[in-house]
């Protein structure tokens, strides 16, 4: 599609002003193949492959706060140019596109390498900020990579990644971001649930915006081939491009500099995973080339939202057997792959005991971050052992498991308890199923309100300072799993403006949005077993 004069306008003054700084494609080795055909790829860290065009691509969303991110008006992502750039189908002169190799443990086991088997980064922009953004297309052709995969995106999986990537930076967690969602035109055949019933999908192509797409599985795979050359020249690029803090005056890294780094990193995410734990996110596939480097949420693939609280609940069909990613257990698989990660380091030490050091300090530091986060959802001013916080909230974690109760719902109604006399009858709306609410039930919450009733008036914060606190940690408004299905089902059908209608809601999930009351509504019953509601494969 050509554009129009008022499309190249735009374009000249703007997507072809955009500076690409290309940091990790001309500071590393590449692939000095070019063949797209899956292949081994050793000594390099990319390979540059370029997209596979499309037939018709059509812009179909639009994050207004990415654009501005990148220094990009509004009025560009109307021109067919702007589909025509982020569907892979024209690439900018400045760009250098690529797809990364990496390897990493699958479900506990190693997996070898893997790479980037759908995503394409076109480059590295730096904006007038300073900053450095690489963009990244999901969905836009094989690479060698894709292990006799399409490397295409269909427009459900694509719907999901580009809402919830802006939905999880607007609830202020660590996250890459999403530009843009653009239909292709063209049909992706997949075999959603892996049960021999394959069907056509409309295509899609999602634009990803993070500072670095590096994982732990990027170094995982060096290592394992006991190539430390390259191992060190990628680490070291690493922290010079987003770690430059840890650096001297230009000094090169040293052996204590890379302990620093693991310490870092470690501590972003320790973060993460008490923030993931806060709003009820599931990932779905935690695999250790999963996890960024830089403490971001990456891969929105199986993800899920818990709707009632299930500490065992994943979204992942393939994990429905061992549930090794469920929701309770993220904290420690994350402890887990920073050991991973730690082995995949200790060639470039001189001593790898301060790296054990490090991975020891794990649990206590996630433990502190989850402790001062429950304070500030139960609107506590500290976490406060000696006045039985521990027990407290041991004892609603045992109450929300007794009957099926909405998470979010939950904590939203207690920050308008009466500490005084608190009423269970706030709660009454979390509730799934109220006739499970038996006079056992009944009793227990009652008894352990008068105890957080009680733990409220000692900790004395003005009740209007409290509420005001928990509404800023406790969202009203997340990603639910039928939400977004209900825009994909829209969205399919040819109705796209469901996308950008969910996504304004979610652009400010803590506040009282009086007109948008059903997008706070607890799971409806058609929902719960439905596919897309529940769980979800691997399948895109």
């Amino acid at each position: 599609m050509a554009p129009t004069s008022s499309d190249a306008l735009l374009t000249d003054t703007a997507l072809d002003d955009l500076v690409f700084t290309n940091r990790f494609t001309t500071q590393l080795p590449a692939d000095p193949s070019v063949a797209v055909h899956p292949r081994q790829v050793a000594g390099a860290a990319f390979s540059r492959v370029a997209p596979t065009p499309v037939s018709a691509p059509t812009t179909i969303a639009i994050s207004a706060e990415v654009l501005d991110l990148l220094g990009l008006p509004a009025e560009v992502a109307t021109t067919s140019e702007f589909a025509e750039v982020f569907s892979g189908n024209r690439p900018l002169a400045a760009m250098d596109p690529y797809a990364m190799v990496y390897g990493g443990h699958q479900f506990g086991n190693w997996a070898g390498q893997l790479g980037d088997g759908r995503a394409i980064a076109l480059g590295e922009v730096l904006t007038a900020a300073g900053e450095h953004w690489t963009l990244q297309l999901k969905g836009s052709g094989p690479t060698p990579y894709s292990r006799g995969a399409d490397g295409r995106a269909v427009l459900r999986s694509s719907v999901r990644e580009f809402l919830c990537s802006e939905a999880m930076f607007h609830l202020g967690v660590p996250t890459t971001r999403a530009l843009s969602l653009v239909l292709t035109g063209d049909a992706v055949v997949r075999d959603m649930f892996y049960d021999g019933n394959p069907e056509p999908e409309l295509g899609a192509v999602v634009t990803r915006v993070a500072p670095t797409f590096v994982r732990f599985g990027s170094f995982q795979l060096p290592a394992s081939r006991g190539d430390i050359d390259l191992l060190r020249t990628l680490v070291d690029h690493t922290i010079a491009s987003d770690f430059a803090h840890l650096l001297d005056n230009g000094v090169a890294p040293t052996s204590e500099t890379y302990v620093a780094f693991f310490e870092e990193v470690l501590s972003r995410t320790a973060a993460l995973m008490v923030h993931w734990q806060r709003v009820g996110f599931v990932h779905g596939v935690m695999n250790t080339d999963n996890l960024s480097i830089a403490g971001l949420t990456i891969d929105y693939g199986p993800y899920g939202w818990l709707e009632n609280y299930d500490p065992d609940w994943t979204p992942n069909t393939t994990d429905a057997g061992t549930r090794r990613y469920r929701y309770g257990q993220q904290p420690q698989v994350a402890h887990w792959n920073l050991l991973q990660l730690a082995n995949a380091l200790v060639p470039l030490l001189d001593d790898p005991a301060p790296l054990q050091d490090s991975i020891n300090s794990y649990p206590q530091l996630y433990m502190a971050g989850w402790r001062s986060m429950m304070a500030a959802k139960l609107g506590l001013a500290a976490f406060d052992t000696d006045a039985g916080d521990e027990a407290l909230v041991e004892e609603l974690e045992a109450i929300l498991q007794l009957v099926e109760t909405d998470m979010t719902i939950f904590y939203r109604r207690l920050a308008d308890l009466d500490a005084a006399t608190p009423d269970a009858c706030l709660l009454a709306d979390s509730y799934y199923q109220p006739e499970q609410l038996d006079d056992a039930y009944r009793q227990r919450l009652a008894a352990w309100l008068d105890r957080y009733g009680a733990r409220l008036r000692s900790d004395g914060t003005d009740p209007a300072k409290r509420r005001s606190a928990m509404n800023a940690v406790n969202p009203k408004y997340v990603l639910r799993n039928w939400l977004a299905q209900v825009a994909i089902d829209r969205s399919t059908d040819g109705d796209h403006s469901g996308i950008a209608e969910l996504l304004d809601v979610l652009r400010h999930p803590y506040d009282e949005q009086p007109d948008h009351e059903a997008y706070a509504a607890k799971r409806p019953e058609w929902a719960r077993s439905r596919p897309g509601c529940s769980m979800l494969s691997c399948s895109s």
